[in-house]
């Protein structure tokens, strides 16, 4: 069904209680004293009219006082009420018969849209005159009350002006209220994907990093003569594997807790990632805690150095690192972002293609610098032991970084190799 009140025009506006009470006053007050201003009320021709135009106006003003709920029966009682009013007037001229069509008057202009309020008017005016000359009222007052009609009506238009401005600024009001709690929510959302990040690149890196270690120590020990020392050892390593592999899962429960994701955004099997998941409305930027300060290209070079040896002195792989072009500096966000994806590649790397050298090449061309990491993937049907380790939404960790960082992120097999691409723009 059609929105009648926006097809007519009709301003739908709460009527304070006090114009309700003043209105029902004006009403008593035409009732009880009309008949009173006028000897010959419901005897002759005149008087008959009188009292039917009267009789009409009081119908007509109930129901448009109380069918606000209908529109239709509103408006129609409203176009009644204003001819009767009129009409009364002009059979009264000198009572307070006029008061009727002045709340018509004034009701139009604030109520309905300009010609619509001007179609009432006239109406009135002319029901007022055509009565008012049949009735051989004073010409004092057939000009002062048509006069006075006009200008309650521009009156009225004032009014309706002042609504449309009072409802206009509720709606400004609401949306701005609504598109601040949009934007609480995308930033509490983007804090909450930050810390996710965070736990994920700290906790879980050093975590698997560990969990490495004591498999390097477990198969040291288990190369040495038996002895109740060396089970004691191999136990304390048992024991802290296992602890590791619980905090990891706890890390993980944590991740999805915070994102408030219950199933994996980044299936890593393989060395491969199996969805692509974007991730929007994260409008935070992460505090550098890599230090990238000053001479913040060298430094970034060197972090990225020792992380290689690092990984290769961990691992079984060798890990080759390589820096081209001109270094440069960039930024607390840009040098964070870089070491946070050669850092997640190298892990990966470790997870799902133990064994194989990696290469990791950082490249400081013309307009971007890239970084680039690659690995030759795993043999079909075989994984490393922390092939399932994780939280699994490593990439799309980075993917958001670079997008914060204002570069882009791609992770696909190419060429018999995994390699992660991240490239920032200069």
């Amino acid at each position: 069904m059609p929105d009648f009140r926006r097809e007519t025009g009709v301003a739908e506006v709460k009527i304070p209680l006090a114009v309700q009470v003043t209105r029902v006053c004006v009403i008593v007050m035409v009732i009880v004293t009309v008949p009173l201003f006028t000897p010959n009320f419901g005897t002759g021709p005149q008087g008959i009219a009188m009292a039917v135009a009267l009789a009409i106006s009081v119908v007509s003003w109930a129901v448009w006082q109380f069918g606000e709920s209908r529109p239709r029966l509103w408006l129609a009682a409203f176009i009644v009420m204003g001819a009767a009013g009129g009409a009364l007037a002009g059979l009264s001229s000198l009572s307070t018969a006029v008061a009727v069509g002045f709340m018509v008057v004034i009701s139009a202009g604030a109520r309905l849209q300009t010609e619509q309020s001007l179609a009432i008017i006239a109406e009135t005016v002319a029901a007022f005159l055509i009565a008012a000359l049949v009735s051989d009222a004073p010409p004092q007052a057939i000009v002062g009350w048509s006069v006075g009609f006009v200008g309650l009506w521009a009156f009225g238009l004032t009014r309706r002006a002042y609504l449309l401005r009072a409802v206009e600024a509720e709606q400004a009001l609401e949306q701005a209220r609504r598109a601040h709690a949009a934007e609480t929510q995308a930033a509490a959302l983007g804090e909450r994907a930050r810390i996710a990040r965070e736990i994920h690149d700290v906790l879980a890196h050093s975590l698997a990093a560990v969990s490495v270690n004591l498999q390097a120590a477990s198969g040291l020990l288990d190369a040495l003569p038996d002895s109740p020392e060396l089970a004691k050892a191999i136990e304390c390593v048992d024991r802290a594997g296992a602890l590791t592999k619980e905090g990891m899962a706890e890390a993980r429960r944590a991740i999805l807790a915070l994102r408030g994701d219950m199933e994996t955004g980044d299936m890593e099997t393989g060395g491969m990632e199996a969805s692509d998941m974007e991730t929007a409305g994260a409008r935070t930027t992460d505090t550098a805690t890599a230090g990238d300060a000053g001479p913040a290209s060298g430094r970034l070079i060197a972090r990225l150095r020792t992380l290689a040896e690092e990984h290769g002195a961990a691992g079984d792989a060798r890990v080759e690192f390589t820096a081209t072009g001109t270094p440069r500096p960039l930024g607390a966000d840009g040098a964070l972002t870089v070491y946070r994806t050669a850092q997640e590649a190298l892990t990966n790397a470790r997870k799902h293609a133990p064994g194989q050298p990696v290469r990791l090449t950082l490249d400081y061309a013309a307009n971007a610098v890239a970084l680039q990491v690659a690995n030759p993937l795993p043999e079909s049907g075989t994984s490393g032991p922390l092939a399932a380790a994780g939280a699994g939404y490593g990439l799309t960790g980075l993917r958001e970084r670079a997008a914060l960082a204002g570069g882009t992120l791609t992770a696909e097999p190419r060429d018999g190799q995994w390699q992660v691409l991240l490239t920032l723009r200069a």
